[in-house]
């Protein structure tokens, strides 16, 4: 039986900030914080999901607080995160996990589709690092970690867009590495694979089963699969790994 999360991992006194945490890989994340006893920051679009999932956390006893940012707009993230070091004083963990898809073939690939997924999962992985970054400067302490995909590595038909914007994501995890580095800041990427969602659960059960075919496991993984590398990468057990790329994908892109 797969084990869920350990408790070897203790983040008492760290605040954590997991963006698009609402639900999904990122609440599963923001959750696995959580129960190691950080203090945790939900970041989302929709505020009635944010407040769900920090109710869900703290019916556990828990710590958490939510906040509705968006990603793609500077001078919201830029409050959001000022309002987090005023009230708590520091931002030990960056977690860059908001994204979308809009699948479509390239010839077919509108501009409204190209920009926009380049914008949230791109974009926005840089301009919530960039504000980050000037508080953990200053601390001369902390991790950020960008949630990449095994697409932005192997490529995908009918994703040019998103291959485009999480390639760029494990490129831009390596220059972060090496400019933060002399301060402290150790910057990684983790890539999934095909992982048990709300939006793979729509999938057909003949496309989950080829999925699964390609996969030398011969499984999906699931959310806390992410969620337990996210706390290893920034746990001081990893002290020595930055400018990385990950991929949690059973085997599929083993080279």
């Amino acid at each position: 039986m797969m084990k869920e999360v350990t408790m070897k991992f203790d983040f008492s006194g760290k605040n954590v900030v997991v963006t698009g945490s609402a639900r999904g890989i990122g609440f599963a994340i923001a959750g696995a914080y959580a129960a190691c006893q950080a203090t945790t920051f939900v970041l989302d679009l929709n505020q009635e999901q944010v407040n769900q999932a920090v109710e869900k956390l703290c019916n556990q006893g828990y710590k958490a607080f939510g906040y509705v940012a968006n990603v793609t707009d500077p001078s919201s993230l830029e409050s959001t995160f000022k309002d987090i070091i005023e009230k708590h004083q520091s931002i030990d963990v960056l977690i860059n996990n908001a994204g979308i898809t809009k699948d479509n073939l390239l010839l077919r690939m509108k501009s409204e589709e190209w920009q926009s997924v380049l914008s949230v999962n791109l974009n926005g992985t840089h301009f919530c690092t960039q504000q980050v970054c000037k508080y953990m400067l200053k601390q001369r302490s902390g991790v950020i970690l960008n949630i990449a995909s095994v697409i932005g590595m192997m490529g995908n038909a009918g994703q040019a867009n998103y291959a485009a914007s999480k390639g760029g994501i494990i490129a831009y995890t390596k220059a972060c590495a090496k400019e933060f580095a002399s301060r402290g800041i150790r910057v990684n990427a983790i890539a999934p694979g095909f992982i048990e969602t709300e939006m793979t659960s729509r999938l057909p059960q003949e496309v989950v089963d080829n999925y699964a075919k390609a996969i030398p496991l011969a499984r999906m993984g699931k959310p806390i699969d992410i969620a337990n590398l996210c706390l290893f990468l920034t746990d001081e057990i990893s002290s020595y790994i930055t400018g990385q790329t990950i991929a949690v994908d059973g085997g599929l892109t083993m080279y």
